[in-house]
C-alpha cells in the first residue's frame, strides 16, 4: 500500500478590520486585519496511485470525480479548488502528470464566513508540498494559495484567509499594495486567550452565502469613490489597531465594544452585509447580555459570533437557540 499523505489547515474568525484586505482598497490605502484561527479545520489526504487515474473526492460536499492522469484538469465548477491546486503544482513544480486519490473534508459549510475555501486550498497545497518535497514556507504557501483562488480560478475575495490558514494562531496582518503582506503573530498571554475563548460564542445562522457578490459590491464602492463605504473601511482599519491593543494589554472586557464598533461600520461597506434576520439575531444577543459581535467573513449569512462578558454566555445561548439554528 502506498503511503498516505495528510494535512489540515485551520479555519478562522476575522476579529477586526475585515474587508480592508480586499483590492482595490488595500492597494490604495493599505489594509489591516486581526484574525484568529479556531479548532475547525480543512483536511486533505493524498493516496498515491499507479493506475494512471486522478480521483478527487469531497466527503462533506458528497462529490467525486475520476480523470485520466493529465498535466491539467478541466475547471468546470466541480471540485475546482482541488483541480486548481493540482494544475498549479504540475505547472510550477513537478512538470509531469501525477496519479493519486485526493480526499478532502471541511468542518464547516462553504460560504459560512470562516475562510473555508482558502483553508482548503492551503491544506491541499500543503499535502502536495509534502508528497512532492516542494519547499514552501508560510508566506510562499499563502501567496500561492491566493494566486490560485484569485487569479487562476477568478474567485473574488481578500488576502487574509490564505495567510490565516498558513500561519495559524492570532495574527495582526498588514496589506500594503498588491503583493506586500506582513503577518505579525501576537504573543497573547494564555489567561487572556482562555478568557476570550470562554466569552466568544459562534452561531450558525443556518444559511450560507455567495461572498463574491458582496465583495464585488465593496470593490465597486471603492472604485467609484463612495465616500460612506471608504470611510467605513478606514474605521475598520482603526478597529484592527484597537483590537490588537486590547488583546495584548489584556483588556478583554473591551473586546465586545470593539466588535460592535466594527459591525456598525462594516454594514456601511456594501449592501447585503446584513439583513432583517441578521439584525434580529444581533439585537436579541445584545438584549441578552452580549456586548458586541459581528458576521464572520463578508457577511450576508453563515456564522456570527458574539462576545459574552462575565457569566452571560448561557443566557445568550438560550436566547439564540430560540431562532432554531445552530450554536
Amino acid at each position: 500500500m502506498n503511503k498516505l499523505v495528510r494535512s489540515k489547515s485551520p479555519l478562522r474568525l476575522g476579529l477586526a478590520g475585515g474587508g480592508t484586505d480586499v483590492s482595490p482598497y488595500s492597494d490604495i490605502h493599505g489594509g489591516a486585519i486581526l484574525n484568529a484561527t479556531i479548532n475547525l479545520y480543512a483536511y486533505t489526504t493524498i493516496e498515491p496511485l499507479e493506475t494512471g487515474e486522478i480521483i478527487l473526492e469531497s466527503i462533506d460536499r458528497k462529490e467525486i470525480q475520476t480523470h485520466a492522469s493529465a498535466e491539467s484538469l478541466p475547471i468546470d465548477g466541480q471540485l475546482d479548488l482541488a483541480k486548481g491546486v493540482y494544475n498549479r503544482i504540475v505547472k510550477d513544480f513537478v512538470k509531469k502528470p501525477l496519479s493519486f486519490k485526493l480526499t478532502t473534508y471541511v468542518d464547516a459549510p462553504a460560504g459560512s464566513g470562516l475562510g473555508t475555501s482558502s483553508s482548503l486550498v492551503v491544506s491541499i497545497l500543503s499535502a502536495f508540498s509534502e508528497w512532492q518535497s516542494i519547499p514552501l514556507g508560510e508566506y510562499e504557501l499563502a501567496h500561492l494559495a491566493y494566486e490560485i483562488e484569485r487569479q487562476d480560478l477568478n474567485m473574488s475575495g481578500g488576502k487574509q484567509d490564505q495567510y490565516a490558514a498558513a500561519f495559524g494562531g492570532v495574527n495582526f496582518m498588514e496589506f500594503n499594495g498588491a503583493d506586500n503582506v506582513i503577518v505579525n503573530p501576537l504573543r497573547i498571554k494564555s489567561e487572556y486567550l482562555a478568557e476570550l475563548n470562554n466569552n466568544l460564542i459562534l452561531y450558525y445562522t443556518g444559511t450560507s452565502r455567495l461572498s463574491s457578490r458582496i465583495i464585488e459590491m465593496q470593490r465597486t464602492n471603492v472604485q467609484q469613490g463612495n465616500v460612506k463605504s471608504v470611510e467605513a473601511m478606514h474605521k475598520l482599519k482603526e478597529q484592527s489597531i484597537m483590537m490588537k491593543e486590547a488583546l495584548l494589554r489584556g483588556q478583554i472586557h473591551k473586546i465586545g465594544e470593539i466588535l460592535h464598533f466594527g459591525w456598525e461600520y462594516k454594514k456601511q461597506m456594501a449592501q447585503e452585509i446584513s439583513n432583517p434576520i441578521i439584525d434580529e439575531i444581533y439585537t436579541a444577543a445584545l438584549e441578552s447580555g452580549a456586548s458586541g459581535g459581528k458576521m464572520s467573513g463578508a457577511g450576508g449569512g453563515g456564522f456570527m459570533f458574539f462576545y459574552c462578558p462575565g457569566n452571560t454566555r448561557y443566557k445568550i445561548i438560550a436566547r439564540l437557540s430560540e431562532f432554531g439554528f445552530n450554536l
